[in-house]
């Protein structure tokens, strides 16, 4: 049985770990390097880094950092944030990173991922989808969340998995920080048109919102949370006693 992950987020702003509600007042939260250290030797299964500012900057990911992340972290290490070209794939996984995770480089540019995945393999592309639902429908989110697109999202997922992302991390706009269960609704519908591992990510608020997520879509491969972890409400191994209590499969 495949196990289940757990994958703690460090969204990140002029070099601080950050944290807001529905992508809106983000607050500091700590140093990345610092709390990597902390994720990876207490038991994640892997470790998110978005510089969120960089695509509605227009600049590339702040690499000095991103190098002392990875160089203190003994687990996966997913990067994005103002990947627009193949050289920013390059260069962030000359930094160190496993994964490289794109967003609104793939809405402005749908070439981007069939051309990574030709260089560096599918495992490689994680394709990021903001997504929020806009009278009645899911709506794809662009540059950090504050751009409507237009574009319709599960045919959207659906479109980049078939040129070759190879996992998807789902953000849903309407749980983001609210803490009040992952949007199954959401997550059902994403899980059920692609044949890839789909991380489910916005809106835990405690380990029980873990077990639902995974009790009632078994499809889905990871949760993905930041504050919740960043504070200290769910700590990561009382979550996975808790998971595996629940006859979830998790690496202890």
């Amino acid at each position: 049985m495949i196990t289940k992950r757990i994958i703690p987020c460090l969204d990140v702003k002029n070099g601080r770990v950050v944290k807001g509600v529905n992508f809106q007042g983000l607050s500091d939260v700590s140093s990345p390097v610092e709390l990597g250290k902390y994720y990876s030797d207490c038991g994640a299964d892997e470790l998110v880094f978005y510089d969120i500012t960089a695509s509605a900057e227009e600049r590339g990911i702040f690499t000095d950092i991103l190098k002392e992340v990875a160089r203190t972290i003994f687990i996966p290490l997913t990067v994005g944030g103002g990947i627009r070209t193949l050289e920013d794939f390059d260069r962030v996984l000359k930094c160190g990173a496993d994964k490289v995770s794109v967003n609104s480089g793939a809405i402005s540019n749908p070439g981007l991922i069939p051309a990574a995945a030709k260089r560096y393999g599918d495992q490689c592309v994680v394709l990021s989808v903001d997504v929020k639902r806009v009278d009645g429908v899911y709506r794809v989110f662009a540059r950090g969340g504050r751009e409507n697109t237009g574009i319709e999202a599960v045919s959207w997922i659906r479109f980049c998995v078939e040129n070759g992302a190879g996992e998807v991390v789902l953000n849903s706009i309407d749980t983001d920080g609210v803490k009040g269960g992952f949007d199954l609704e959401m997550l059902e519908a994403v899980s059920n048109a692609v044949a890839v591992p789909v991380i489910a990510s916005g809106g835990a608020g405690c380990a029980e919102d873990f077990v639902a997520l995974f009790k009632k879509l078994p499809k889905v491969d990871a949760g993905l949370a930041a504050s919740i972890f960043h504070f200290g409400e769910v700590r990561i191994p009382e979550l996975k006693r808790i998971l595996k209590e629940n006859n979830i499969n998790v690496r202890i």
